[in-house]
């Protein structure tokens, strides 16, 4: 349900939360580490700094950290500035699917959605960093 773009960045983000003691850690390392083409990762990266998700730091020992602790960094305030969560459109194709004029599928839907707003709002960087950590014997599958 999340675009690519999305799924970039919380990996990214995820991998800053578990490298916390390498930063600032490049973007080619990143890129490298989590599977994410460089330059894609690279406009990302960008667009979280510009929010103060990310802070960054220029030149050759420059790169990437989360602008706050990800204890404090919801999953949500992440993907913000790829995902229009509040407009989400009609995934049936019902361009007037809304309260007034809802589609056949619409009450189940809007469930569907608050779950995933829900999860997303509670959900911090650090939550899934802990349990993604190097640390641990088997990582489970996002």
């Amino acid at each position: 349900m999340l675009s690519r773009t999305s799924e970039y960045a919380l990996r990214a983000a995820i991998h800053l939360a578990q490298h916390e003691e390498d930063w600032p850690v490049s973007g080619a390392r990143i890129a490298k580490s989590t599977g994410i083409p460089p330059k894609y990762l690279s406009k990302i990266l960008g667009d979280l700094a510009r929010v103060g998700i990310l802070s960054s730091s220029p030149g050759k020992s420059g790169g990437f950290c989360l602008g706050r602790p990800a204890n404090q960094l919801p999953l949500s305030q992440v993907l913000a500035p790829f995902e229009p969560f509040e407009h989400r459109r009609c995934p049936f194709g019902n361009q007037d699917c809304n309260e007034a004029h809802p589609c056949l599928a619409h009450d189940q839907w809007k469930k569907v959605i608050e779950t995933e707003q829900r999860f997303l709002l509670k959900t911090t960087v650090h939550d899934i960093a802990l349990r993604l950590s190097p640390g641990r014997k088997k990582r489970p599958k996002l």
